[in-house]
Parts: C-alpha cells; sequence; structure tokens
C-alpha cells in the first residue's frame, strides 16, 4: 500500500513541483528557500498519505502545504513589515491559512497568475548571470522535477558535481540580487534566447547522447519536450517559442527509428518512416504553422528555430527518402545561415548542396570549413566528408575521414557506427 501511495506521490510531484516551487518564489522573492520550503511539503506529504491516504486534489493539497510553510518563514525571519505586508496580505497566501477549500477554487481561477509565476520561475532558473551548466540542471531540477541523481544520471556526471551546480547556482542567483519577475522590453528577446537555449541544449543531449554507450537518452528529450510545451503554452505570442517546440516535436518524431533492436544508429536515409510518430509529426507542424503565422503578423523572417523546424518538416512530409525536397532544404539552410551563422549550420549546408545538387557541390561548401578552429574535434566534418569522397569513388580519402572520425566520437554507439563506414568503404 505503502509503495502505490509513494509512487502516487513522485508522480503528483513530478506534474505540480515547478508550479509549487514557482508559487512559493513569488512570496519569498528566493528561488533557493522556495525549493526547500516545497520540499517540506513533500517530506509532509510522505508522512501524512500513506497513514491518510491520497486526498482528492493532491496538487491542491500540496501548494497549500508549502504556502503554509512560505508564511511561517516569513514570520520566522521576522522581516520588515514593510515586506510582511508586501507578500503576507497577498489574498492567496492569507487564505491558505485560512480555507484551504477556497484557495482551491482561487487558483483555479487565476490559473493566468499561476503561469506568471511559471514564467517567472523559467527566466529566473535560466538567467544568464549562470553559467550554461548551471542554467541547465537548476532548471531540470526546478523545472522539470527531476532530482541530483537523475539529472547526473541523465548527464553522465558525478552526482556531487550536479549538487554543487545547483547549489551554486542558487547561490549566484541570490547574491546578484536576480529579480524574480519577467523580463520586459528589450531585455526580454535577450533573456527569452537563454531559455531557448537551455532547452534545446536539454533535447540535443536527449536525442544525440554526446558520451557514455547510448545513442539517445529518450527521457531527457522527453523532459525538454514537456518544458517546450510549458513554454509554448506560457508564451503562446512568442514565435520562436511555438518554433523551438515545433522543432523539438518533429525531431522527436522520428526516434523509434533512430536505433535497431541492438541499440545501433540507424540514419535518416535508412529509417523506417512507417515507425514515425505521426502524432508527433501532426503536433510539430501545427506548431510550425503558429510560428510562422505569428512571425508574419510582426513583419519577420522566421527565426533560428522555426528555421530548423522547417527543414524538420520537409524530412517528415517526405514519404521516402527519395522523395525528400533537398533544394528546399539546402535554400532553408542558407536562410538559417544568413539569421543565426554558424560553422555547424554551414556544415549542415553542405550536406543538403550535395544531397540537391550532387557531392561535388557540397564538397565546394565544405572546404571553407576545414580550417575552422571550432570544428577542429567536431566527429561530423571528416565524417561528412568522408561521406561524399565516397560518393565520388575516392575510397581511401573516404576511409581515413570515417577513422578520423571514429577517433574523435565520445559516444560509443556514434563510434562503432563511423568505424563500421570506415570498413564498408572499398577501394
Amino acid at each position: 500500500m505503502h509503495s502505490a501511495t509513494h509512487q502516487a506521490i513522485s508522480a503528483v510531484w513530478r506534474i505540480e513541483s515547478a508550479k509549487i516551487v514557482a508559487v512559493v518564489a513569488r512570496m519569498v522573492r528566493d528561488v533557493g528557500v522556495a525549493e526547500e520550503l516545497a520540499q517540506d511539503a513533500l517530506i509532509a506529504a510522505l508522512e501524512s498519505w500513506p497513514a491518510k491516504g491520497v486526498p482528492d486534489k493532491p496538487g491542491a493539497w500540496l501548494m497549500t502545504a508549502a504556502k503554509r510553510k512560505a508564511l511561517d518563514h516569513l514570520r520566522h525571519a521576522k522581516m520588515s513589515g514593510e515586506k510582511l505586508d508586501e507578500i503576507g496580505h497577498d489574498l492567496e497566501a492569507q487564505e491558505a491559512l485560512i480555507v484551504p477549500d477556497f484557495v482551491d477554487a482561487l487558483d483555479a481561477a487565476r490559473q493566468d497568475e499561476i503561469g506568471d509565476d511559471l514564467l517567472r520561475l523559467i527566466f529566473t532558473a535560466c538567467h544568464p548571470v549562470l553559467p550554461t551548466e548551471a542554467r541547465v540542471a537548476l532548471t531540470l531540477r526546478l523545472l522539470g522535477g527531476l532530482t541530483t541523481h537523475e539529472i547526473a544520471r541523465a548527464f553522465l556526471v558525478p552526482e556531487p558535481t550536479i549538487a554543487q551546480r545547483i547549489v551554486r547556482a542558487k547561490r549566484s542567483l541570490r547574491e546578484a540580487r536576480v529579480p524574480y519577475e519577467v523580463p520586459r522590453g528589450a531585455q526580454l528577446g535577450e533573456r527569452l534566447a537563454s531559455v531557448l537555449e537551455v532547452v534545446y541544449l536539454v533535447f540535443n543531449e536527449g536525442y544525440t547522447a554526446t558520451a557514455g554507450e547510448d545513442w539517445m537518452r529518450p527521457a531527457l528529450a522527453e523532459e525538454a519536450m514537456r518544458l517546450g510545451r510549458m513554454l509554448a503554452e506560457l508564451a503562446r505570442d512568442e514565435p520562436e517559442v511555438q518554433g523551438l517546440a515545433a522543432l523539438m516535436e518533429l525531431q522527436a518524431s522520428r526516434m523509434k527509428a533512430r536505433t535497431d533492436a541492438a541499440g545501433r544508429p540507424i540514419l535518416l536515409a535508412e529509417q523506417d518512416r512507417g515507425r514515425w510518430d505521426r502524432l508527433l509529426i501532426r503536433r510539430g507542424l501545427a506548431s510550425l504553422e503558429r510560428a510562422e503565422a505569428l512571425a508574419r503578423q510582426r513583419g519577420q523572417a522566421p527565426g533560428p528555430y522555426a528555421l530548423q523546424a522547417a527543414i524538420a518538416a520537409c524530412h517528415a512530409r517526405a514519404p521516402s527518402a527519395a522523395e525528400t525536397d533537398w533544394p528546399r532544404i539546402a535554400d532553408l539552410y542558407g536562410a538559417l545561415a544568413h539569421t543565426a551563422p554558424s560553422p555547424v549550420v554551414e556544415l549542415n549546408r553542405a550536406v543538403a548542396v550535395a544531397m540537391a545538387f550532387g557531392p561535388e557541390a557540397g564538397l565546394a561548401v565544405l572546404e571553407p570549413l576545414r580550417g575552422e578552429k571550432a570544428l577542429q574535434n567536431y566527429q561530423w566534418l571528416p565524417s561528412v566528408r568522408g561521406d561524399l569522397l565516397a560518393r565520388l569513388g575516392r575510397h581511401e580519402e573516404a576511409r581515413a575521414e570515417f577513422e578520423r572520425a571514429a577517433a574523435l566520437a565520445s559516444n560509443a554507439r556514434e563510434r562503432e557506427l563511423l568505424l563500421q563506414r570506415a570498413r564498408g568503404t572499398k577501394p
């Protein structure tokens, strides 16, 4: 019985924890303290529910318990009268002490405020004052509800390392006096870019793991998609938020087809498209349509995430690899290179150009990249060059490139794939 109750608590916590931390953070104005108080509410549930049963509204129970603990914290901290008035007179918090049923009704009627609190939490956790790895860890902890152990396992780093990142991140936010708010005006674009970067970093690590034995970590990709859907709901009028949601849905639609029964990678051209998730494709195409419509309404060109989603949509719409609209993809990569230039974008454009116009054309785009410092240890540069050389019959050169790519790969499955390509390159 207790085991079933604990499973129920775990499931509710994963769903509700971000909202609870967000609301409590608005009350105490400190993300670190808010998480501790939310955890105290979780402990109270672990102590109470096995004996008394899971309440009818478990999320509301946890929220009420956390608010009570927040008010206790404020009283014990002996805050100034002005600060106590600012927070203690919050009607929602006051009623949490007096009439819990009223709070439940109030919460249901004020979902917009819950949404505002979640946005504040997202922008705080992803604040540029923090290094990228700290933003990722704190976001997964506060918004994903993942434990320190789960985050460490996902990124293949020691648990104490993740714990230190989270502790330092909270301390840095406190010391920098980062305001607990959604930025406005010019700051919004800069901060929103940081939020989207964190979510997409998490997704990419799940979609193609940088190291370890597994080609993918689906749970991590799913967590990023959950965060992306949350953002898309909270920031419905932001084109790039919708673009990122579209991109993740469309890419994730292929995940079941990306490995064989033994976990070995299957490249895009060889994938069984019947295994692609049609529901995710429909969701992704709908989000892409929203992103493009919002950009048109603002008189803007599509942003980087919407452009990448449009590329993924070309693959999703093609009934087979042979029917892929590669000229369109090459054009989209050209637009992406103009909007968000980077060596990796140019490398992908080389692949698209080669597929559309032949390997010689692809090599012409690729050659200038061989001197790019940022790509010197990037395994996909020699891998792409090896593929193009093999298509031109330059097999010895191709084999050398695949072997070089394998030597650079950190992921075991990736390395195995590249060595297989090297062995399969016949003179």
